[in-house]
């Protein structure tokens, strides 16, 4: 992954980086300002050899002193001395003592510090002076030969203990700190892995792996969709409104030498947006003037008849067995001026009927009478219903919804056309992100309007002498 990768999932995922960021800061902020406060008192102690009569002898000393710092150290956190501390003073327990000390050797010296913490400061000083008095002790009883009266290495107290004058934990600075740096790299990456991991399209970049198609159109996501799905109930110069313009446009450049077309629009699985688009669609193409018609093909789940709030009772399937003529299913949709064939009763074997004669035969006289049919057909890889219907159209359009369908779902769409000689015009890429950066809604998305300005009042004129040249 270069830099440029990495920056755009810091854009398009910072929202997980926020939360688990938060997440981790608050889970930091709770430990810290709930934590039990701790103090911290210290004591010092010299170990030393006994006089020795030359200077060699001393020096042999010191590196004798030395070499048994990590055992003095080792004998700080002994039960054995927590007994004997806990013994002294009377109202501590002996087993909580070796978690409450610690010991630690100076480099290259003969100094042993030793450090006790305590809920308690007044505490905390009283048990680092009672351990190091019994520190002393315990060095000249273990390195006291036996039958021998003085012990040739000694400890010492240099520094007394003393009470502390703030806690040592919890250090909330250090916490959050730590909190901080630890949430944004976990949270980055947890966004850098689901990056890795999520194989939806949400880039042209993958959706140009998944097709050769054409992008025709790009529809953003519009809160307001799901309770206003037609165009028609927008203002007219809506991005939306406008989104489908450009895609009824874009779609006039397709098989140009054709008077008449049929299209086919469909996705690679349900709740992609495939009726919604087709039925905005085909009200845009009629906006504008070309006789249009939409066939709703959708014989297992038809939805398109309802957004139209037409009665689907009669329609191709009634048509497609001998029960009526075509002049008298198709019904005119009065707010639009577009012409709607509903799917009629559903049937309980839509593949065959989608395939039989009487569909190609009812497809030919479409073509005759009207200059665009746009087919609301099935998702394309739960059934085969749309792709049964593209080999007999011009094609079919596919709808794919940005950040859900899956590169390998949409691959396997194409192929399910490709394996009836079908193939797609082009993609619509639908529910993108309306967010914008530099003018651009991610460099496909149509994040900004063009609506005309609302009439203003003319400024009134300035009260006062008038300006040379002025009318009487």
């Amino acid at each position: 992954m270069e830099l440029r990768d990495y920056a755009r999932i810091l854009r398009r995922r910072w929202a997980l980086i926020v939360v688990v960021t938060a997440l981790v800061l608050g889970g930091a902020a709770l430990f810290t300002f709930t934590a039990t406060p701790q103090y911290a008192s210290s004591t010092s102690l010299y170990v030393s050899t006994s006089e020795a009569e030359s200077t060699s002898e001393s020096y042999q000393g010191g590196l004798l002193s030395q070499q048994k710092m990590a055992s003095f150290a080792k004998l700080a956190t002994t039960r054995r001395l927590a007994e004997t501390v806990a013994a002294d003073l009377g109202d501590v327990d002996a087993e909580e003592l070796p978690e409450k000390v610690s010991a630690e050797v100076e480099p290259e010296t003969v100094y042993l510090t030793l450090t006790v913490t305590d809920p308690d400061p007044a505490q905390a000083r009283r048990l680092a002076q009672t351990y190091a008095e019994a520190m002393t002790d315990l060095v000249r009883e273990v390195e006291t030969p036996d039958g021998e009266a003085v012990a040739p290495v000694s400890a010492t107290i240099v520094d007394s203990a003393s009470e502390p004058d703030g806690p040592v934990s919890p250090q909330p600075v250090r916490n959050l700190g730590l909190g901080l740096v630890l949430g944004l790299l976990l949270g980055v990456g947890l966004a850098v892995l689901r990056e890795v991991l999520d194989t939806s399209i949400s880039s042209l970049d993958d959706l140009d792996a998944a097709t050769d198609a054409p992008l025709l159109g790009t529809i953003a996501y519009d809160a307001s969709a799901r309770t206003r799905p037609l165009i028609t109930t927008l203002d007219s110069h809506a991005p939306r409104v406008e989104a489908f313009r450009v895609l009824r446009t874009n779609l006039q450049f397709v098989d140009v030498d054709v008077a008449s077309k049929i299209f086919v629009v469909t996705s690679a699985l349900p709740g992609e947006g495939k009726t919604t688009t087709s039925v905005n669609l085909a009200v845009t193409l009629a906006q504008a003037g070309t006789k249009t018609l939409l066939v709703e093909s959708d014989l297992r789940r038809p939805k398109a008849s309802g957004l139209l709030d037409i009665d689907h009772a009669v329609g191709v399937t009634t048509l497609l067995v001998g029960k009526v003529a075509l002049d008298d299913v198709i019904v005119r949709h009065d707010e639009t001026g577009l012409d709607v064939l509903p799917s009629g009763a559903i049937p309980p074997n839509p593949a065959e009927l989608l395939q039989s004669r009487a569909m190609n035969d009812l497809l030919a006289e479409l073509r005759n009478r009207y200059d665009v049919v746009v087919i609301d057909a099935p998702p394309l890889l739960p059934v085969t219903d749309a792709a049964l219907l593209a080999s007999q159209a011009d094609g079919a359009l596919l709808v794919v919804r940005h950040g859900k369908t899956s590169r390998d779902q949409l691959s396997q769409a194409v192929e399910r056309l490709a394996a009836v000689d079908a193939q797609p015009v082009g993609t619509v890429l639908n529910m993108t992100p309306s967010k914008t950066r530099g003018g651009y809604g991610y460099g496909y998305g149509y994040g900004y309007g063009y609506a005309p300005e609302l009439p203003t009042q003319a400024p009134r004129p300035k009260r006062g002498r008038r300006a040379k040249g002025d009318d009487a």
